[in-house]
Formats: structure tokens, sequence, C-alpha cells
């Protein structure tokens, strides 16, 4: 069954659930302990797993998403992103929490609609992951486009890499744009950097959303100092309550009441928090530790790149070998390997050149926007 557009409206009275407690609800519910919903991991580097989601990591998730994004039954959000992900789940618990509403459009495929639909439904909002914002400033008018009812977007979901964030700070001039960070793990949402501050600290995450400490720790489980590089942990309300049928991986990454992420970061002197990679996708090549990020967004500079992504593949001698893979824009033939190395060369040092370049027509993704890192690796 097809669906070229659905609004949904909502029409709740005022609640606050912050002020709610046990006593509000039936005896059969426990909010702390009773599982209300099982998420499942994107996939995008291993297999999914199922995330058990208790009724107050939902209650205290949206709650914090709400306050920060100032949400009220006044707003209508677009969504691509389908809601068996922890980002559309959280768009549509959001709204439907404060009374508002939701535009879906099913037809990224023809992401021009998106631009026609925010002005068609007089759109507040609008969420994406990075792939998203990709194709839109790339494949579409939107630089040329007045979006007069749009008052915040948001991004998620991985890395947007700084050339489209400016991007998206020129055209979208007097919008909110967060940057935000989160796992499914922690129900959706661990941190997001206030608008305010995104031309200041661009490649940041922000700090913790309320209710949540976000800290990166060492090696050896202390804190990192300004510069220094450790894995993102985060302990609050919103951290799941493990994985279903899956102790052997819950015991991995909760410790001690501690989600551990698996997210390589930095922190400033002011505490804010600059992903470096995911420690799975670390290139290792000739005893260097690699970021492909960085890479990424050389490759990316190219107006006629729409999307990239470097993996580490085996390689005799290197260990790890660094390869790409490119989305061009259509009919433009003239960007072929050696121009893309050419213009690596300018700025890379030798040791992070691709070694190899595979243009694709599209990059493998999952229904939620995300690249199927592990399917490149095939």
């Amino acid at each position: 069954m097809g669906y070229e557009n659905i609004v949904i409206y909502t029409d709740h009275n005022d609640y606050n659930f912050i002020d709610l407690h046990e006593d509000n609800y039936s005896d059969d519910i426990q909010l702390e302990n009773d599982i209300a919903i099982i998420l499942f991991t994107s996939g995008s580097t291993g297999n999914p797993k199922g995330v058990m989601l208790t009724h107050y990591n939902l209650i205290r998730n949206t709650n914090s998403i709400i306050d920060y994004l100032k949400l009220t039954k006044q707003d209508r959000v677009e969504t691509v992103l389908p809601f068996y992900y922890c980002y559309g789940t959280s768009i549509l618990h959001t709204h439907f929490r404060v009374g508002g509403s939701l535009v879906i459009n099913n037809k990224f495929m023809f992401p021009q609609t998106v631009i026609e639909d925010i002005n068609k439904y007089n759109c507040t909002g609008f969420s994406g992951v990075p792939s998203t914002y990709q194709i839109l400033l790339r494949m579409t008018n939107l630089k040329d486009t007045k979006l007069p009812t749009l008052r915040y977007i948001t991004q998620a979901g991985g890395k947007l890499p700084e050339i489209f964030i400016r991007q998206l700070i020129v055209i979208l001039k007097g919008v909110d744009i967060f940057i935000m960070y989160g796992q499914t793990e922690a129900t959706a949402r661990l941190s997001y950097l206030p608008p305010y501050l995104i031309n200041e600290k661009i490649n940041s995450i922000g700090r913790g959303i309320k209710g949540t400490d976000l800290f990166v720790l060492n090696s050896e489980g202390k804190r990192v100092k300004s510069g220094e590089i450790g894995e993102v942990v985060a302990q609050g309300d919103n951290i799941m309550k493990g994985y279903f049928n899956d102790k052997e991986e819950t015991d991995k990454v909760l410790k001690q009441g501690c989600l551990y992420t698996g997210d390589i970061a930095k922190v400033d002197d002011e505490g804010y928090i600059y992903i470096v990679s995911r420690e799975k996708n670390i290139i290792k090549s000739g005893g260097i530790r690699i970021s492909p990020k960085e890479i990424e967004d050389m490759i990316l500079q190219i107006p006629e790149v729409v999307e990239c992504i470097v993996i580490g593949v085996e390689d005799d001698i290197l260990g790890e070998a660094v390869k790409a893979f490119v989305v061009l824009v259509a009919d433009k033939p003239f960007v072929d390997c050696k121009y893309i190395l050419n213009f690596c060369k300018k700025y890379l040092p030798s040791y992070k050149m691709p070694r190899n370049i595979e243009f694709l027509n599209a990059l493998p993704k999952n229904s939620s926007g995300k690249v199927l890192i592990k399917k490149l690796n095939q």
C-alpha cells in the first residue's frame, strides 16, 4: 500500500509528563522497569540488536527533546524518517506529546518534493540524517527556495560534514539548526549543540541533554583533558534496559550504569564534544590510525560529489589501505579517479590518500537513510 503524503494531526490536552508519577498509571505498569518498546539498531556496522526501552526511558527522553526544541502544539514537522528508527520514533513521540502534527513524506527518491511540502503544509520543522541534507543541498533547488514557515531543522544519525553545515547556515538564515547526537541504546537523543553556537563550535555534537551526563573517557577510565581522545560514555534516565535476549552484548556496552557508545571523540575547554570516528571504522594503515571522516570531508569539498564513504580494505603491505566510494551529481563525467586524487594531493598527506576509488550510483542504505558500511566491506 503506497502513500504519497500523510498529515497527522493531534489534539492533546496539556499534560505535563514531568510531573506525573507511578500513581497516575495502572498498578500493572512499573515505569522504570517495564519494557515499552523494542527498537532495533540500524545495523550500519554490524548485525541489528533489539534495544529494550522502558516507559520511563521514553518519557524522560521525550521531555528533554521537547524542552530544547521548544516544541508546542503549533509545530508541524515534515519527516522522511521511518518510525521504527529511534530518530523517527522520537519525532512521533515529541509531536504527539505536545499536540503538534507531522507531515510524512514517503517520496524522498524525488527529493524536490521535500522542499515543496515544507511550504505546501506550512511546516515549522524538518529532520534528517546526513545523507538527507547532502542530497537536498546538491540535488534540489533548496538554495533558491524561501521557506517562510520553517523555524528549525534537526540533524542526527551520523556526522554531517562541515561543508554542508556551512551551506545550511548560509541558505537557512533565521532558521535554528540543531546538530544532535544519539543512539538507539539511549532511546534517541544524548546531546545537542545550541544553534547560537553552531559557528563557534561547528563540528561539535554539543553537550548532554537534560537528565543525561555525557563525557569522554580514556583507556584508563578517566575523563580526558581538552584535546585528548577517548570513548563517549553516557549516564542518565534514557539509557536502555539492555539488548533483547543478548546478555553478552549488553554487558559489553552497559558497565556500572553507564553506556559505552563505541564512538571516539575529544572535548574542548568548555566540555563540548567532537566526534572523531566510530572505533569500528578507524583505519589502521601501516601502523597509523586514520579517521575516514577526514578523508570523506575532503572529497566532499568537490561540488560534484554528493556522497562519499571511506573504509579500510585488506592490504598485504599496509594491513589496511584507504578506499573511497563516491556518488556524483548526474552528468559530471569530468570527475574521475585522477581528478579526485589530484584534489586530495593538495590537502592530504600521502598516507591518507585513497589507494582505490569506486564510483557508485548510490550508496547502500537502510530505510532510515544510514549508510550500510558493512555492505561496502563485502
